[in-house]
Formats: C-alpha cells, sequence, structure tokens
C-alpha cells in the first residue's frame, strides 16, 4: 500500500464525475444540496459564492410583487441584507388569488365582496405556466405543490359571430380543426399531384408530401376530405354492434367564414401548452411560499414617494401609517408598475425616465362565476381548458380542480386592450352583465345555474395599474436597454423588463439576472 497522499478532488471535478455516473446529474446533485434548485438559464445563480463582511451589501426593494421577492430571496441567500417596501396591505402584487370573504376594491372607488363557497377560488392574474418557464422549480425550490392545468381541451368550444351559417352556432374545437386541416390537406395535396409544385420539390418528396398528407387530413384515396373519427363522432362507440357514427363535417366555406383557424395557434406556441401547471389551491401559493422564506424583511402599507441617487447608494423615501420615513441603501431594486412609477418624484435620468413614461403596459379584466352545478362537465363533458369566442369575452376558462364537485368558478371572460379598459369604466354590476349576456350564447345554461360573481380590473388595482407589456420590435432595439441596466445603484426588475412580459417567470429571470449583477458589483 502507498503511504502517498491521496489527491483531493475539486469540487467541480466531484460534480462533473457525479454527472457522469448519475445520468439524470440534476437530481442526483440537488439531493446533495451541491446544486440550487432554481437555475434560471439567464442568470445561473448557484455558482456564486455567499459574499460576508463589507461585501454584505443593503439592498432595498420596492414593491413585493414575485420580482421583489424572488430578488429578496436571492439575495439573502447570498449574504446581502435585503429590505422590501410594498404598499399594500399584503405581498404578493399580481401573484394574486380571490377566495370567499376577500375584498376587492378599485381605484374608481368600486367595492367587491367575494361571496365563493370555502374551497373555491379564482386567479385574476397569472393562473398557469409551461413545463420550461423557472416558476417550476421554484415551486419545487420552495414546497409549493403543483398539478395539472388544462391548456387545451379539444372538447371545448369555437362560438364565433363573424358569418356564415356557423356564426352563433358553438363547435367543438376538435371538429373545426380537424375540419380545417383536413380541407386545407386536400387542396394541397391536390395542387401537388398535379405538378404544379415540380418547381419546389423532387418527385421523390411529392410522394413523401402526398402521403403526409393523407394521413395528416385523414383523406381518401383519391385525396378528398369527407371527414374523420378525429373530430368526434355523433354516436360515439361503444359495445356489441355499436361502432359508433362519425358527424358529417362542417363546409369550408363555413369554417372560413367563421374564422375558427385564426384561433388554433393557442395550441401550437410554446408558451400555450395542452397540459401546463397551476400551484394546488391558487396562484398565490407561490407568493406565499416566498413570504415564509423572507417575510421578516418586508414593511407593507410602506408607499414609496421618492427616489434619489445618493453619492454612492440610493436613498428612498415613502410613507407608512401616516408617517413619511427614509431609508438608504447600496443598491435599489425597484419591481413597481410604470404607472406608479411615472408618479415618483425621482433624480433618474431623463433618459429612463423617458422610456418609463413610454412602456406599453397594458390592461387586462377577467371575472370568476360561480355557478350552481358544474353543468359544463355534467352537460358538456368538458372537464378543464378553454372555450373560445369572437364576442367581445374573449375567452371561456374552466376550473382545472376539483372535478366532479357540485359548483365551480368558471373565468367569464378574459379580455385585454380596449374590451378591458371599456370594462375597467363600467360597474361590477354591469361587467357581470356582460359576461353573462355573451356567456349565455356558449352557454346556455347561464342564468339558471348562476350562483355569484366577482370582477377584476388591473387598471384600476391600487398600486398596479396595469397588467403586462410586450414590446414592438422597434421599442425593444431602441428603449428597452435601458431597461435592463443600471443606472448608478438603481436596477429595474419585472416581466415587464423581460422578453416574458406578462408571465411570473419574466420577473424571475429579470430578478436573478439584477441579483447577479450586484453580487458582481459587490465581490468585485
Amino acid at each position: 500500500m502507498s503511504n502517498k497522499e491521496p489527491k483531493r478532488m475539486s469540487r467541480r471535478e466531484f460534480v462533473t464525475k457525479v454527472g457522469q455516473f448519475s445520468g439524470a446529474s440534476f437530481a442526483a446533485l440537488t439531493a446533495m444540496g451541491l446544486l440550487s434548485r432554481s437555475r434560471g438559464e439567464g442568470a445561473p445563480l448557484h455558482d456564486l459564492p455567499p459574499v460576508s463582511g463589507e461585501r454584505a451589501a443593503k439592498v432595498l426593494i420596492l414593491g413585493a410583487g414575485v420580482a421583489g421577492l424572488a430578488a429578496a430571496y436571492e439575495l439573502e441567500k447570498l449574504g446581502f441584507t435585503p429590505l422590501i417596501l410594498e404598499a399594500a396591505g399584503k405581498p404578493g402584487g399580481r401573484c394574486l388569488t380571490i377566495r370567499g370573504g376577500d375584498e376587492v376594491v378599485e381605484t374608481n372607488g368600486h367595492r367587491q365582496t367575494c361571496r365563493f363557497d370555502d374551497g373555491q377560488y379564482f386567479d385574476p392574474g397569472p393562473s398557469r405556466f409551461p413545463f420550461w418557464h423557472i416558476t417550476m422549480d421554484y415551486c419545487r425550490e420552495l414546497g409549493v405543490p403543483v398539478s395539472p392545468f388544462v391548456g387545451q381541451n379539444e372538447n371545448a368550444f369555437y362560438l364565433s359571430d363573424r358569418g356564415g351559417s356557423l356564426s352563433g352556432q358553438r363547435v367543438r374545437i376538435r371538429e373545426a380543426k380537424t375540419d380545417l386541416r383536413g380541407y386545407t390537406a386536400e387542396l394541397l395535396a391536390k395542387v401537388a399531384n398535379q405538378g404544379a409544385l415540380d418547381q419546389e420539390i423532387t418527385a421523390e418528396d411529392r410522394e413523401r408530401l402526398l402521403a403526409f398528407l393523407r394521413y395528416e387530413g385523414g383523406l381518401t384515396s383519391d385525396l378528398v376530405y369527407n371527414g374523420h373519427s378525429r373530430r368526434g363522432y355523433t354516436t360515439w362507440p361503444g359495445g356489441g354492434t355499436n361502432e359508433g357514427v362519425v358527424g358529417p363535417p362542417h363546409d369550408r366555406g363555413d369554417l372560413l367564414a367563421a374564422e375558427f383557424g385564426l384561433l388554433f395557434h393557442r395550441a401550437n406556441e410554446a408558451l400555450y401548452q395542452t397540459q401546463m401547471y397551476a400551484p394546488v389551491g391558487g396562484m398565490d401559493q407561490i407568493a406565499q411560499g416566498f413570504v415564509r422564506k423572507v417575510g421578516r424583511f418586508i414593511r407593507t402599507g410602506a408607499e414609496v414617494k421618492e427616489i434619489r441617487h445618493s453619492n454612492p447608494g440610493v436613498r428612498v423615501v415613502y410613507e407608512m401609517n401616516g408617517d413619511t420615513l427614509e431609508e438608504t441603501a447600496d443598491y435599489c431594486i425597484c419591481t413597481l408598475p410604470p404607472p406608479i412609477m411615472r408618479r415618483l418624484r425621482t433624480d433618474l435620468t431623463p433618459q429612463l425616465r423617458n422610456v418609463i413614461n413610454v412602456v406599453p403596459f397594458q390592461n387586462s379584466g377577467k371575472i370568476g362565476i360561480q355557478f350552481k352545478r358544474r353543468f359544463w362537465e355534467e352537460d358538456d363533458r368538458i372537464f378543464g381548458g378553454v372555450s373560445w369566442t369572437t364576442l367581445p369575452n374573449a375567452e371561456v376558462w374552466y376550473p382545472h380542480y376539483d372535478f366532479f364537485a357540485k359548483k365551480g368558478v368558471v373565468t367569464g371572460y378574459y379580455v385585454f386592450g380596449p374590451t378591458s379598459d371599456g370594462l375597467g369604466r363600467i360597474t361590477p354590476e354591469q361587467r357581470l352583465a356582460f359576461a353573462m349576456e355573451h356567456g349565455e350564447k356558449m352557454h346556455p345554461q347561464y342564468p339558471k345555474e348562476f350562483d355569484n360573481a366577482v370582477s377584476f380590473n388591473w387598471s384600476t388595482t391600487p398600486w398596479i395599474e396595469g397588467c403586462l407589456a410586450h414590446f414592438p420590435r422597434a421599442m425593444i432595439r431602441t428603449f428597452y436597454p435601458f431597461l435592463i441596466r443600471p443606472e448608478r445603484e438603481f436596477y429595474i426588475a419585472s416581466d415587464w423588463a423581460s422578453h416574458l412580459g406578462g408571465w411570473q417567470a419574466g420577473s424571475f429571470e429579470s430578478a436573478r439576472l439584477v441579483v447577479k449583477d450586484i453580487h458582481t458589483r459587490a465581490t468585485a
């Protein structure tokens, strides 16, 4: 046996070896505590060493939405001292869930008290997320259980008022999709079979294309679409001799007139998948998960009034319990929405103030309607998912939890832009009438089964006054860069300062980038 001192293995070498021998290296490494479970691709934080001593800077965070909460959580893990100032009475921001007994107060003076039964709830803001969002990782790290959210349900309905014989008739989504795809495949197959594409593809590829179109479109051997079992049955298959009856396809011209095809894209985007995810019990469980970790750093009822650069650092003036107070810090992370930031007294540069003034922070509105009976399940066999309409109510969401329960809460409309602005200017009673009028056209059971409702409009929500921002391409090249770079020790972090506007993952990724930059500066 040799007495030679064994060579010590570095942490990096050990991690590499575990990855080679464990296969699923992420699971093995996190089980041993070697990697952080939250790992946003834009800002990996698990390799950053904690700071101490003079480098353990104080960071003032404005706003306790998920961007502010995530920033405080990551900063505290790295040894910094965060302090969050939040104007509202509770943290969470747009990560909000409404339950029975909750009060909804608007800036226009409207007040509502939710009267949902115990166990029923409504998410007026973010309601789901796809698997690839860092939101999933934070739920795992914070111990927030998640369950599937039915994003796309082919048994739900399309409803159009655009014309043709289908106008005003609800059509199963799978019927519209199968028929339109079948007709499109038929047309393309005939074009290819006639040699019209010979200059574009080889003869061999043409045969491959025709084989694909026959299968994908459900075409006959002579390249005709006559309907297919994919669209469903008028009589569903069963026992004995019951092999089922496939319904006749809808007329191609009527389908085009109804413009159902313009709604197909929501099932094909990476952000809107057939199966998505949501926290068990409501979206605010994510905020509560953060509060359990960093609640001691939050001051609620603290309304920011003024932001000033110090030399170095930042000074913030705020009001709390009728008193005017002041806080200083080495760094400041502002997560406040643009409408709120525009009213603050600051000495930010004119360039940054101008950018904040033009951020396209748009409105959104939803209504949660509790019904006495789950008629969408019992009568229409719709279990979760969304029905789409060209009517003003746009989207009707079915609850993704408590299947077979007696009652349920349906999202009676989900609207943006001018429609949501208009709903924000009318009373909650008028919003309900709007939802009932248009919803009854999709589900005639609405009037008989109605129980109670609560509506929510983000532009009239105190200390938020808006929902999300999507930047046009020209603004991404010109204004957007000012939002994602610090101005001295002042940073902005939010979903609207990311390329995931309206998603909690945008807030998380933005916050993590800021935390990483502060760590770099503090340790330089």
